[in-house]
């Protein structure tokens, strides 16, 4: 019983979460930046849209697979700028959502 306690805990932490002013702003910026930089590699680097949004998202969650690298020296200016831009705002955005998850499951 306790793990399903803890998964409605969890999506009630989520729910909260995106009804903060300051988490939607968070992930719509984010988003934003991971639908420009997606967009920019469909066209500067001639990957397909799901490969551009795929390495993105690596990019900006900081994983980095190394199976996809931009060729163009305008890609490789653009990641530079992209993840100097985009880290801070993706852990911002992934901290102010854990901080609502975590405060929903302390019952606050």
């Amino acid at each position: 019983m306790q793990p399903l306690r803890n998964i409605l805990r969890l999506f009630a932490g989520v729910r909260s979460a995106l009804r903060d002013p300051i988490v939607q702003g968070l992930l719509a910026l984010t988003s934003t930046l991971v639908a420009v930089a997606s967009l920019f590699y469909a066209a500067v680097e001639d990957w397909s849209l799901l490969d551009s949004t795929y390495f993105a998202v690596v990019t900006i969650a900081t994983i980095g697979y190394g199976d996809l690298v931009p060729r163009t020296a305008a890609g490789k200016i653009f990641t530079i700028v992209y993840v100097i831009c985009g880290i801070g705002i993706f852990v911002a955005a992934a901290g102010a959502l854990g901080e609502h998850i975590a405060r929903k499951g302390r019952g606050e």
